[in-house]
């Protein structure tokens, strides 16, 4: 009889810790981050990882997990066989840059929240597929969020822009604005102006500040 080996993949660490941003900031989370290129990593097959957040998740109190790092959707087929075994009583959110909208549809089984992230401005092709990300999982019937991460190249018609097209792709998901640390956010009008102008095109828009290193955590 032929065994067919486990899914493996490169992570950056199964730490826990408090959610930097969107939805969940500051909720207390197990995270499984894969690695970037220039991060050490350690390989995890899909039973190892998954024998790893049951025994996280039995003995400590978490809100939720937390999928993320670099592109996580790259590395589907082993994501789907780590939480077929893993079964979490716990929700699992996805935190992504919405580039891959074709494997959406393959986390319904056990997605809780698909969380897609813009870090300044996005360009169109970026933002096209961001928004066939927000689109795919509300048709598959995962919670939603937009996060976007304003910085000083990111001008509030863009950001209206972003959340217009939000509301056209889901108008189910939630938009949470997170402005940057060197943003002064108490010297002018400017925030209170631009979110009576978001909530006038998208109901749930939410102004946060992002919990900052290593308190926060991705």
């Amino acid at each position: 009889m032929s065994h067919t080996p486990s899914p493996s993949a490169a992570l950056a660490g199964i730490p826990s810790g408090l959610q930097a941003q969107g939805l969940w900031a500051g909720r207390r989370q197990l995270f499984v981050r894969f690695a970037a290129e220039a991060e050490t990593a350690t390989m995890y097959t899909a039973e190892a990882l998954a024998g790893e957040i049951r025994r996280g998740t039995s003995g400590s109190a978490f809100h939720s997990i937390s999928i993320s790092g670099r592109d996580p959707l790259a590395n589907v087929e082993y994501i789907c066989a780590v939480f077929d075994k893993a079964s979490p009583s716990i929700p699992v959110m996805l935190d992504d840059d919405g580039q891959r909208p074709e494997a959406i549809h393959e986390l319904r089984a056990f997605l809780t929240l698909a969380q897609f992230t813009v870090d300044g401005p996005a360009g169109e092709p970026q933002a096209e597929r961001l928004f066939e990300s927000l689109e795919a999982a509300s048709k598959a019937g995962i919670d939603q969020a937009l996060v976007l991460n304003v910085d000083e190249r990111t001008t509030d018609a863009h950001v209206l822009r972003l959340i217009e097209r939000a509301h056209g792709a889901s108008a189910t998901a939630s938009v949470v604005v997170h402005p940057g640390a060197g943003i002064p956010v108490d010297r002018d009008r400017r925030w209170t102006i631009l979110f009576e102008r978001a909530v006038a095109v998208h109901r749930d828009v939410r102004f946060v500040l992002r919990l900052p290193p290593p308190t926060g955590m991705r």
